[in-house]
């Protein structure tokens, strides 16, 4: 797995915990912001973890945001963990409306209390994910539907176009996009890197894309 993977630090992700994964599975990675760097690497990984538009103005403020859009057109793979994936979308409502890379069509919103009022804001812990049967993905190859992951969010992505949606999860009476793929674009809603062998095996998914 000889692949030059760059894990982009800006400020707000769990850099050290993917990076280990990485070793893990035999995979040599590098945490930077050198866009030089970026544009070179065979995969990039956008973690994230806080506000949406905290982690856009770090973006700006470290000259991040062309390199990124650039690398997307270049046709290597990308993926957004958790705040990372929600970044690929065009614009968020978390604490008024933000524009993000605008990679995928869609929005970011909040979850909203169910009818009885019984679940809590943010979800933190294990939920299922299940595929779109109607479409293969790569990312998600080997993994079945019903497979738990670690989440930790209290804002969902909602493509707007249904074919962008890899997998989904059900939480309170919301059914959101938990998973994201278009073009050489894919993105996680949940940690892989806290998930177990289930979330390794993503990871390897995406470097051997």
């Amino acid at each position: 797995m000889s692949k030059k993977v760059i894990i982009l630090d800006y400020g707000m992700g769990n850099l050290f915990n993917i990076q280990r994964v990485l070793n893990y599975i035999g995979v040599e990675s590098e945490i930077t912001i050198d866009a030089n760097k970026i544009l070179t690497a065979e995969r990039l990984i956008i973690p994230g973890v806080g506000a949406f538009d905290q982690a856009m103005n770090n973006l700006k403020g470290q000259n991040l945001i062309e390199p990124i859009q650039e690398y997307s057109k270049i046709g290597r793979p990308i993926l957004g963990i958790c705040l990372g994936m929600q970044l690929l979308f065009s614009e968020s409502s978390e604490f008024g409306l933000h524009s993000g890379l605008d990679l995928i069509k869609g929005s970011v919103l909040k979850f909203e209390y169910d009818k009885d009022n019984t679940i809590k804001i943010p979800q933190i812990g294990w939920n299922t994910i299940s595929k779109r049967n109607d479409k293969k993905h790569q990312l998600l190859s080997g993994i079945d539907d019903g497979t738990y992951y670690y989440f930790i969010h209290s804002y969902f992505c909602k493509p707007d176009n249904d074919e962008d949606i890899m997998a989904t999860t059900i939480y309170g009476d919301t059914t959101f996009c938990s998973a994201t793929h278009k073009n050489n674009i894919w993105g996680c809603q949940f940690h892989p890197e806290r998930s177990g062998e289930a979330g390794v095996k993503i990871l390897k998914n995406f470097i051997n894309l």
